[in-house]
């Protein structure tokens, strides 16, 4: 047992100052292991004075009743003489016993089975250095690639984890770490460890840099998925883990936005660089009635915007009939406005009203500018007609027979029928225009 003996003044007071009848309370040991005592307790109980020869007696016995091994008085010891009982220290000073702390104030010395001190010496190996413990077992005791048995004393990974219980693959995940790490100096090489000899090992904080708990890890696809990680200033560990778990990785999306809208994201930036998912992503969309609505929808207040956003960056507009000119002053100020509202929106609001209503004013303000000015207006017109003439020559050009062998496998009465009526149409049209024309030639004459 523990025996820690302090000074005797400190222990009780003076036997004069201490009556028969009076008691004083001394504070438990730590250890809470105290000795049964007949004439002073455990809890601190003194012997009256009258059987007490001497205030260093006292002082003995109080001293050995706080150490927690306290002896039982012997009422045979005379009480002119003192003697120090066993275990107590004498009046000049306390001298420690054997197992006891040298000095005051230092770390108590812990009367603990063996397999508890090392179980604890253990834990705090680990606790400083990580995984780095267990990776120097491994180091240490397998034989490198090229050594063969009769070289060394050291056991194959395979043998190793036999030994250890557990895969194959799990120890020279543990190999494979020490090896990166010898290669930056922050190990010896294995060459150089001996079996069962104990080296000075790096932080834990370290070890996760070149330890990974997945096999995957080791393959191009985790290597890719591993540096991307590290990009996004993440564990590897935990993008693998995601990685090899590609139904839990759905059941996340599906169940909460915040993840879907992470997803998202990753998704449109591969798009940048991966054509081929923009081909998948673009045939899936198209497969979709959803989706396809969702992207007219979209695009048509995309389109809006930039109409509005033109105005605003070059100060010019379309008109109706396809004219570029210069907007004025009011159209520009109330494109601005619009746009203002619209670039405060955030990235998850709806802006398809705000879109309609920026392009209805600003396509309302053209229209307005337009008829206000008579020779805009009959330019509009003009470039209209221009318009609409290009649009039919190009679909009547489609009208081709170039097949004229077998027309009439294809021929319906329909057919002509409209062609002539588009005749009419046409013959009507250019009858006005030749009207037109004298008026128009007089004007410039």
């Amino acid at each position: 047992m523990t025996v820690a003996i302090a000074p005797s003044e400190a222990a009780v007071p003076p036997a004069e100052e201490t009556s028969g009848d009076e008691e004083f309370w001394v504070e438990p040991p730590a250890s809470g292991d105290v000795a049964p005592s007949g004439d002073v307790a455990a809890s601190g109980d003194v012997a009256p004075s009258s059987d007490v020869a001497s205030s260093s007696d006292v002082a003995s016995s109080g001293a050995a009743a706080a150490s927690g091994d306290a002896a039982p008085m012997d009422d045979s010891v005379p009480k002119d003489d003192s003697v120090p009982m066993e275990g107590s220290a004498s009046t000049e000073g306390s001298v420690p016993m054997e197992d006891s702390a040298s000095t005051e104030g230092s770390a108590p010395v812990l009367d603990v089975p063996e397999p508890v001190a090392r179980d604890a010496r253990e834990f705090g190996a680990y606790a400083r250095t990580g995984g780095w413990a267990f990776a120097l077992k491994v180091a240490r005791s397998v034989r490198p690639g090229g050594q063969s048995a009769e070289e060394t004393p050291k056991v194959s990974a395979k043998e190793f984890a036999a030994l250890a219980g557990c895969s194959a693959e799990r120890v020279m995940r543990y190999y494979k770490a020490w090896d990166k790490a010898a290669d930056d100096g922050m190990v010896p090489h294995f060459e150089v460890l001996v079996p069962g000899a104990d080296i000075e090992l790096p932080d834990a904080e370290v070890w996760l840099s070149y330890y990974t708990s997945r096999s995957s890890a080791a393959s191009e696809r985790g290597t890719a998925i591993a540096a991307a990680a590290q990009a996004e200033g993440i564990r590897p560990t935990k993008a693998l883990e995601v990685a090899e778990n590609p139904t839990a990785l759905r059941a996340a999306i599906l169940a909460d936005p915040s993840t879907a809208q992470a997803a998202r994201a990753a998704l449109l930036d591969r798009l940048k660089e991966d054509p081929a998912l923009q081909t998948e992503l673009a045939r899936d969309i198209a497969r979709t009635d959803e989706l396809k609505k969702a992207v007219a929808t979209e695009t048509r207040a995309a389109d809006r915007i930039g109409y509005v956003r033109q105005i605003v960056e070059n100060g010019q507009v379309k008109t109706p009939a396809g004219q570029t000119i210069d907007a004025p002053a009011e159209l520009r100020a109330e494109a601005e406005r619009h746009m203002s509202l619209i670039d405060e929106l955030d990235d998850d609001e709806e802006a398809g009203q705000w879109a309609t209503d920026a392009y209805d004013t600003v396509k309302d303000l053209v229209a307005q500018t337009v008829a206000a000015d008579p020779e805009l207006r009959l330019q509009e017109r003009r470039t209209k007609f221009y318009s609409s003439l290009q649009k039919a020559t190009r679909v009547f050009e489609e009208l081709t027979f170039d097949d004229v062998d077998d027309l009439d496998t294809i021929y319906e009465d329909d057919m002509l029928q409209r062609l002539e009526e588009l005749q009419q149409a046409i013959t009507m049209c250019i009858t006005t225009l030749r009207k037109a024309a004298p008026a128009a030639e007089s004007a410039e004459a």
